[in-house]
């Protein structure tokens, strides 16, 4: 009989509890490895930054990107199949086509609203997918579906991921900047851009051009050795704290959130100086327009642009606020009187939004910014009953992507005859972050995170690369 077989229970007990601590530490330092930041991709990235422009409040497709043919044809008819549609806010009405006709754009010939003049001479450079769907169609849940893919809160955003993943590129300046409307908040707010589970120096740094910094200089009194003086000294007690509580995440994140708030005294003032440009810019942006939400996000479009220029990793740019009733002015949210809202909405977005474009394409960065452009779900073909506006439609909508790495002049799947469903290559959510984390070179497969038992990913189990819009 082979000795080493001939175990004693109190042995063979002792050799489980052995083996078995062996797999949990094993399991721990697994733990510490898939928590600590990747910060460098795991192929080679064709973006190192990622512009995200949104507009809450559902911007309609098929008034602005998608151009359907048939609406106009059927205008004022029963959609097929309307007797049982029962959407957010009930039910609908007949077939209404777009208030302002398509045109022709670019080389590409690519159809666009007559409404964004200056956004179309961009379709060249432009990716369009056209059938995008969303799990919700609820504003609040919807916009944290495009920002993380989970329709609840708690989960991370696309550019806390991408900040995790990545880390900055300027030590001065935070990783994720989230540039808030005039207007106010998103629908479901500051969870648009939160680090869920992630450490906390990963959420957004909330900023806008309409709330300048303030008393961020020295103060005249203290000499600029003595403030150095003291954050050395700062620097050191605050790592001796740091060691006698090992593990702390939440320590250490706060930490670094303070000393990038003091390292950001002398660099964000200064970029945040809009006054700093020549006046041809500004009038490229339309910042000194009389409509002020114009002008105001004018500004916050130049400020996007600055702080990429200084090499933010993650822009996220809102353009309207969470879902509001008041004059309809506060979003693309447009229930009883498309007409008049867009009428008010798109000069506001399509001049910036153009000038910011082509302001970075004249200065080269879009060899390394991708820039995408997104809402959170679409609008029905129909009007609401009784109104002559459009309710909410998950179940299609359009989004683009244009700069590093992206194929432009092309689109992507397609919707049916009226807009009202995307019926060719399909797409969610989880492939189109698949794809902006391809082009920085990142698997949307291996970037995880284990929280709570589970390797959680942005993508959660799905996603594909969106492979045809690649250059």
């Amino acid at each position: 009989m082979n000795p080493s077989l001939n175990l004693t229970r109190r042995h063979l007990l002792g050799q489980m509890t052995t083996g078995l601590t062996g797999v949990a530490l094993s399991r721990l330092f697994t733990n510490e490895l898939a928590a600590a930041p990747l910060h460098q991709p795991h192929f080679a990235p064709k973006a190192k930054q990622v512009l995200q422009i949104f507009c809450p409040g559902a911007a309609s497709h098929i008034d602005l990107w998608d151009h359907k043919p048939m609406l106009e044809k059927f205008h004022g008819t029963p959609m097929p199949g309307a007797d049982v549609e029962v959407t957010f806010q009930g039910k609908n009405g007949n077939l209404m086509k777009s208030p302002w006709p398509f045109a022709p754009a670019g080389q590409s010939g690519k159809m666009i609203s007559t409404m964004l003049p200056h956004m179309a001479k961009h379709v060249d450079d432009m990716a369009f997918i056209h059938s995008m769907t969303s799990r919700t169609n609820t504003h609040g849940p919807g916009c944290i579906y495009m920002n993380s893919c989970f329709t609840r809160e708690g989960f991370p955003s696309a550019g806390s991921w991408v900040s995790y993943a990545l880390g900055s590129t300027n030590e001065n300046l935070p990783t994720y900047i989230a540039i808030q409307d005039v207007r106010g908040e998103p629908p479901n707010g500051k969870a648009n851009w939160s680090n869920g589970f992630l450490s906390a120096q990963y959420q957004a740094v909330a900023m806008a051009a309409q709330q300048p910094l303030r008393n961020l200089a020295r103060p005249a009194s203290i000499k600029a050795e003595d403030e150095l003086a003291t954050r050395d000294f700062l620097k050191l007690i605050n790592s001796e704290h740091a060691a006698a509580h090992p593990g702390n995440d939440e320590l250490r994140a706060r930490m670094a959130a303070y000393e990038l708030a003091a390292k950001m005294q002398l660099t964000a003032p200064e970029v945040s100086n809009l006054a700093a440009e020549p006046a041809h810019v500004h009038e490229l942006y339309g910042t000194g327009d009389s409509n002020k939400l114009k002008a105001a996000y004018a500004k916050n479009c130049l400020l996007a642009r600055r702080y990429l220029e200084q090499g933010v990793r993650y822009v996220s740019l809102y353009c309207a606020s969470r879902a509001s009733n008041v004059d309809g002015l506060l979003n693309w949210d447009a229930h009883k009187t498309l007409k008049a809202d867009y009428e008010r909405h798109c000069p506001i977005f399509d001049q910036p939004t153009a000038a910011l474009l082509t302001d970075m394409k004249q200065r080269g960065m879009l060899n390394d910014v991708l820039v995408v452009w997104c809402t959170e779900f679409g609008r029905m073909p129909t009007h609401q009953e009784g109104t002559s506006g459009r309710d909410h439609n998950p179940d299609a909508f359009t989004t683009w992507m244009m700069g590093a790495g992206v194929k432009g002049g092309v689109s992507y799947g397609e919707t049916d005859d009226f807009g009202r469903r995307a019926a060719v290559d399909v797409a969610t959510v989880y492939d189109f972050y698949a794809t902006v984390l391809h082009l920085l070179g990142l698997n949307h497969e291996k970037l995880t995170y284990y929280h709570n038992g589970a390797n959680r990913r942005l993508t959660d189990v799905h996603g594909h690369v969106l492979k045809n819009i690649l250059a």
